[in-house]
Protein backbone atom coordinates (compact mmCIF):
# COMPACT_ATOMS: atom_id res chain seq x y z
CA UNK A 1 0.00 0.00 0.00
CA UNK A 2 2.83 2.39 0.83
CA UNK A 3 5.59 3.35 -1.56
CA UNK A 4 9.00 1.73 -1.39
CA UNK A 5 10.68 4.91 -2.57
CA UNK A 6 12.11 5.54 0.90
CA UNK A 7 14.37 2.51 0.59
CA UNK A 8 16.87 4.13 -1.74
CA UNK A 9 17.37 7.08 0.59
CA UNK A 10 17.70 4.77 3.57
CA UNK A 11 20.30 2.68 1.81
CA UNK A 12 22.41 5.77 1.21
CA UNK A 13 22.15 6.72 4.88
CA UNK A 14 23.03 3.23 6.14
CA UNK A 15 26.42 1.89 5.05
CA UNK A 16 25.59 -1.55 6.49
CA UNK A 17 22.39 -3.25 5.31
CA UNK A 18 20.63 -6.04 7.17
CA UNK A 19 19.65 -8.03 4.08
CA UNK A 20 21.01 -6.10 1.12
CA UNK A 21 18.36 -3.39 0.84
CA UNK A 22 16.98 -2.61 4.30
CA UNK A 23 18.68 -0.42 6.94
CA UNK A 24 20.87 -2.18 9.51
CA UNK A 25 20.27 -0.95 13.07
CA UNK A 26 23.49 -2.54 14.28
CA UNK A 27 22.01 -4.92 16.83
CA UNK A 28 20.73 -2.12 19.07
CA UNK A 29 18.09 -2.84 21.69
CA UNK A 30 14.68 -1.29 21.06
CA UNK A 31 12.39 -0.87 24.09
CA UNK A 32 8.81 -1.65 23.03
CA UNK A 33 5.73 -0.92 25.13
CA UNK A 34 2.98 -3.56 24.92
CA UNK A 35 -0.33 -4.24 26.65
CA UNK A 36 -0.86 -7.98 25.99
CA UNK A 37 -4.64 -7.64 26.12
CA UNK A 38 -5.67 -7.47 22.47
CA UNK A 39 -6.00 -10.91 20.86
CA UNK A 40 -5.01 -11.95 18.32
CA UNK A 41 -2.63 -8.98 17.98
CA UNK A 42 -0.99 -9.49 21.37
CA UNK A 43 -2.07 -11.49 24.40
CA UNK A 44 -0.96 -14.06 26.95
CA UNK A 45 -1.15 -17.66 25.77
CA UNK A 46 -3.61 -19.31 28.21
CA UNK A 47 -1.59 -22.52 28.13
CA UNK A 48 1.95 -21.21 28.57
CA UNK A 49 1.53 -17.66 29.81
CA UNK A 50 3.85 -16.46 27.06
CA UNK A 51 3.12 -13.22 25.20
CA UNK A 52 2.13 -14.11 21.64
CA UNK A 53 0.18 -12.72 18.70
CA UNK A 54 0.27 -11.09 15.28
CA UNK A 55 2.28 -8.08 16.44
CA UNK A 56 4.88 -10.19 18.23
CA UNK A 57 5.41 -12.30 15.13
CA UNK A 58 5.56 -9.19 12.96
CA UNK A 59 8.03 -7.46 15.27
CA UNK A 60 10.26 -10.55 15.40
CA UNK A 61 10.36 -10.49 11.60
CA UNK A 62 11.04 -6.75 11.51
CA UNK A 63 13.80 -7.11 14.10
CA UNK A 64 15.50 -9.79 12.02
CA UNK A 65 15.29 -7.73 8.85
CA UNK A 66 16.56 -4.54 10.48
CA UNK A 67 19.02 -6.19 12.92
CA UNK A 68 17.81 -5.05 16.34
CA UNK A 69 16.79 -6.74 19.60
CA UNK A 70 13.24 -6.12 20.87
CA UNK A 71 12.92 -5.51 24.62
CA UNK A 72 9.25 -5.68 25.58
CA UNK A 73 7.76 -3.93 28.59
CA UNK A 74 4.12 -4.35 29.55
CA UNK A 75 2.29 -1.09 30.23
CA UNK A 76 -1.35 -0.06 30.53
CA UNK A 77 -3.07 1.49 27.53
CA UNK A 78 -3.68 4.86 29.15
CA UNK A 79 0.02 5.17 30.03
CA UNK A 80 1.42 3.93 26.71
CA UNK A 81 1.17 6.99 24.48
CA UNK A 82 2.44 9.39 27.20
CA UNK A 83 5.35 7.02 28.01
CA UNK A 84 6.39 6.77 24.37
CA UNK A 85 5.87 10.49 23.81
CA UNK A 86 8.19 11.26 26.74
CA UNK A 87 10.86 8.88 25.43
CA UNK A 88 10.52 6.32 28.24
CA UNK A 89 10.06 3.68 25.53
CA UNK A 90 11.45 3.62 21.99
CA UNK A 91 8.09 2.60 20.52
CA UNK A 92 4.71 1.12 21.35
CA UNK A 93 2.41 -1.46 19.80
CA UNK A 94 -1.09 -2.62 20.72
CA UNK A 95 -3.34 -2.13 17.72
CA UNK A 96 -3.04 1.67 17.97
CA UNK A 97 -5.31 3.57 15.59
CA UNK A 98 -3.54 6.23 13.54
CA UNK A 99 -5.27 9.53 14.41
CA UNK A 100 -4.38 13.17 13.84
CA UNK A 101 -4.77 14.11 17.51
CA UNK A 102 -2.28 11.42 18.51
CA UNK A 103 0.16 12.63 15.88
CA UNK A 104 0.53 15.79 17.95
CA UNK A 105 2.45 13.84 20.60
CA UNK A 106 3.88 10.76 18.84
CA UNK A 107 5.03 9.75 15.37
CA UNK A 108 3.34 6.81 13.64
CA UNK A 109 4.68 4.19 11.30
CA UNK A 110 2.90 3.55 8.04
CA UNK A 111 -0.21 1.39 8.56
CA UNK A 112 0.46 -2.31 8.93
CA UNK A 113 -3.20 -3.31 9.21
CA UNK A 114 -6.69 -1.97 8.48
CA UNK A 115 -9.66 -3.06 10.55
CA UNK A 116 -13.34 -2.25 10.89
CA UNK A 117 -15.13 -1.22 14.10
CA UNK A 118 -17.79 -3.72 15.18
CA UNK A 119 -20.32 -4.17 18.01
CA UNK A 120 -19.62 -7.16 20.28
CA UNK A 121 -22.38 -8.42 22.60
CA UNK A 122 -23.23 -11.54 24.59
CA UNK A 123 -24.28 -14.51 22.54
CA UNK A 124 -27.85 -14.42 23.87
CA UNK A 125 -28.37 -10.68 23.35
CA UNK A 126 -31.77 -10.01 21.77
CA UNK A 127 -32.69 -6.52 23.02
CA UNK A 128 -30.88 -4.73 20.20
CA UNK A 129 -29.22 -5.63 16.93
CA UNK A 130 -27.65 -2.35 15.80
CA UNK A 131 -26.31 0.98 17.06
CA UNK A 132 -29.69 2.71 16.90
CA UNK A 133 -31.32 -0.03 18.96
CA UNK A 134 -28.64 0.25 21.61
CA UNK A 135 -28.88 4.04 21.76
CA UNK A 136 -32.67 3.93 22.11
CA UNK A 137 -32.63 1.86 25.31
CA UNK A 138 -31.28 4.00 28.13
CA UNK A 139 -30.86 0.98 30.40
CA UNK A 140 -28.12 -0.46 28.20
CA UNK A 141 -24.46 0.18 29.06
CA UNK A 142 -21.25 0.18 27.02
CA UNK A 143 -17.70 -0.59 28.18
CA UNK A 144 -14.66 1.23 26.81
CA UNK A 145 -11.10 2.28 27.60
CA UNK A 146 -10.76 6.05 27.92
CA UNK A 147 -9.04 7.78 25.01
CA UNK A 148 -9.41 4.86 22.61
CA UNK A 149 -11.08 4.79 19.21
CA UNK A 150 -13.92 2.57 20.52
CA UNK A 151 -14.59 5.17 23.23
CA UNK A 152 -14.92 8.00 20.74
CA UNK A 153 -16.95 5.93 18.28
CA UNK A 154 -19.27 4.99 21.14
CA UNK A 155 -19.67 8.61 22.19
CA UNK A 156 -20.13 10.20 18.79
CA UNK A 157 -21.37 7.45 16.47
CA UNK A 158 -23.58 5.47 18.84
CA UNK A 159 -24.62 7.81 21.65
CA UNK A 160 -25.19 11.56 21.96
CA UNK A 161 -21.72 13.05 21.68
CA UNK A 162 -21.38 13.61 25.44
CA UNK A 163 -18.03 12.22 26.58
CA UNK A 164 -19.32 12.18 30.16
CA UNK A 165 -22.34 10.04 29.27
CA UNK A 166 -22.92 7.73 32.22
CA UNK A 167 -23.90 4.88 29.90
CA UNK A 168 -20.20 4.42 29.07
CA UNK A 169 -18.35 2.53 31.79
CA UNK A 170 -14.58 2.96 31.70
CA UNK A 171 -12.02 0.19 32.20
CA UNK A 172 -8.23 0.18 32.18
CA UNK A 173 -7.75 -2.68 29.72
CA UNK A 174 -9.60 -4.07 26.73
CA UNK A 175 -9.67 -7.48 28.37
CA UNK A 176 -11.52 -5.98 31.34
CA UNK A 177 -14.21 -4.59 29.04
CA UNK A 178 -14.80 -8.06 27.61
CA UNK A 179 -14.93 -9.57 31.10
CA UNK A 180 -17.53 -6.98 32.10
CA UNK A 181 -19.58 -7.81 29.02
CA UNK A 182 -19.52 -11.53 29.69
CA UNK A 183 -20.40 -10.96 33.35
CA UNK A 184 -23.43 -8.88 32.40
CA UNK A 185 -22.11 -5.67 33.94
CA UNK A 186 -22.33 -3.96 30.52
CA UNK A 187 -24.16 -4.81 27.31
CA UNK A 188 -21.84 -3.73 24.51
CA UNK A 189 -18.16 -3.52 23.68
CA UNK A 190 -17.03 -1.71 20.55
CA UNK A 191 -13.85 -3.08 19.06
CA UNK A 192 -12.09 -3.48 15.77
CA UNK A 193 -13.04 -6.62 13.91
CA UNK A 194 -9.59 -8.07 14.49
CA UNK A 195 -9.92 -8.39 18.26
CA UNK A 196 -13.68 -8.90 18.19
CA UNK A 197 -13.53 -11.89 15.89
CA UNK A 198 -10.77 -13.39 18.01
CA UNK A 199 -12.84 -13.15 21.18
CA UNK A 200 -16.00 -14.42 19.48
CA UNK A 201 -14.16 -17.43 18.05
CA UNK A 202 -12.86 -18.34 21.51
CA UNK A 203 -16.16 -17.76 23.36
CA UNK A 204 -17.97 -20.99 22.43
CA UNK A 205 -21.10 -19.02 21.63
CA UNK A 206 -20.78 -16.67 24.59
CA UNK A 207 -20.16 -13.64 22.38
CA UNK A 208 -21.25 -12.47 18.94
CA UNK A 209 -20.96 -9.53 16.56
CA UNK A 210 -24.14 -7.59 15.66
CA UNK A 211 -25.07 -4.72 13.36
CA UNK A 212 -23.17 -3.03 10.59
CA UNK A 213 -19.54 -1.98 10.85
CA UNK A 214 -19.04 1.52 12.21
CA UNK A 215 -16.10 2.58 10.06
CA UNK A 216 -12.52 1.59 9.42
CA UNK A 217 -9.26 2.28 11.21
CA UNK A 218 -5.59 1.89 10.33
CA UNK A 219 -3.14 0.54 12.91
CA UNK A 220 0.43 1.77 13.27
CA UNK A 221 3.37 1.56 15.67
CA UNK A 222 4.09 4.70 17.70
CA UNK A 223 7.41 6.44 18.41
CA UNK A 224 8.66 9.58 20.18
CA UNK A 225 8.50 12.60 17.89
CA UNK A 226 11.48 12.66 15.54
CA UNK A 227 12.50 9.06 16.21
CA UNK A 228 15.11 7.62 13.86
CA UNK A 229 13.21 4.31 13.95
CA UNK A 230 10.23 5.47 11.90
CA UNK A 231 11.76 5.27 8.42
CA UNK A 232 13.46 1.88 8.97
CA UNK A 233 10.19 0.48 10.37
CA UNK A 234 8.28 1.83 7.38
CA UNK A 235 10.79 0.23 5.03
CA UNK A 236 10.42 -3.14 6.78
CA UNK A 237 6.60 -2.93 6.75
CA UNK A 238 6.64 -2.15 3.03
CA UNK A 239 9.05 -5.02 2.42
CA UNK A 240 6.82 -7.45 4.33
CA UNK A 241 3.76 -6.34 2.38
CA UNK A 242 5.60 -6.74 -0.90
CA UNK A 243 6.90 -10.26 -0.23
CA UNK A 244 3.66 -11.65 1.26
CA UNK A 245 4.77 -11.83 4.91
CA UNK A 246 1.94 -9.57 6.12
CA UNK A 247 -0.59 -11.69 4.24
CA UNK A 248 0.86 -14.85 5.79
CA UNK A 249 0.61 -13.38 9.29
CA UNK A 250 -2.99 -12.39 8.66
CA UNK A 251 -3.79 -15.92 7.54
CA UNK A 252 -2.04 -17.46 10.56
CA UNK A 253 -3.65 -15.30 13.23
CA UNK A 254 -7.07 -14.48 11.78
CA UNK A 255 -7.93 -17.69 9.92
CA UNK A 256 -5.84 -20.58 11.23
CA UNK A 257 -5.27 -19.70 14.88
CA UNK A 258 -8.02 -20.54 17.37
CA UNK A 259 -7.79 -18.69 20.69
CA UNK A 260 -7.97 -21.10 23.60
CA UNK A 261 -6.85 -24.17 21.67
Amino acid sequence: MKTLAVLAALAVASPALADGHLPDLGGRTVAIATEDAYPPLQFKDPASGDAIGWEYDAMAEIAERLNFTPDYEKISWDAMIPAVSEGQMDMGMTGITIRDDRKETVDFSDPYMRSEMVMMVRGDEDRFADAAGFAADEDLLMAAQPGTTPFYVGVYDVLDGDEANTRIKLFETFGATVQALRAGDVDLVLTDGTAGNGYVAASDGGLKIVGETLGTEDFGFIFPKGSDLVEPMNAAIADMKADGTIEALNRKWFLDFKLGE
